[in-house]
């Protein structure tokens, strides 16, 4: 996934399915200068981390 889309997601009003490494997450917030994205597993938000935006994938 690309940072731009990344933050579409971040700003969508419905829910918009992303994984990483398989695994559902909820985007937090997107460093755009950077090309890194704030996540957590979905249902555990103390599973918090940043990784690259490319290493994301939406869920179709």
């Amino acid at each position: 996934m690309n940072v731009h889309r990344a933050q579409e997601i971040l700003a969508a009003h419905e829910k918009i399915d992303v994984d990483l490494n398989g695994v559902a997450v909820w985007i937090d917030s997107v460093d755009a200068g950077k090309g890194l994205v704030k996540i957590h597993a979905e249902g555990n938000p103390a599973d918090a981390r940043v990784v690259p935006a490319k290493e994301l994938e939406e869920v179709h």
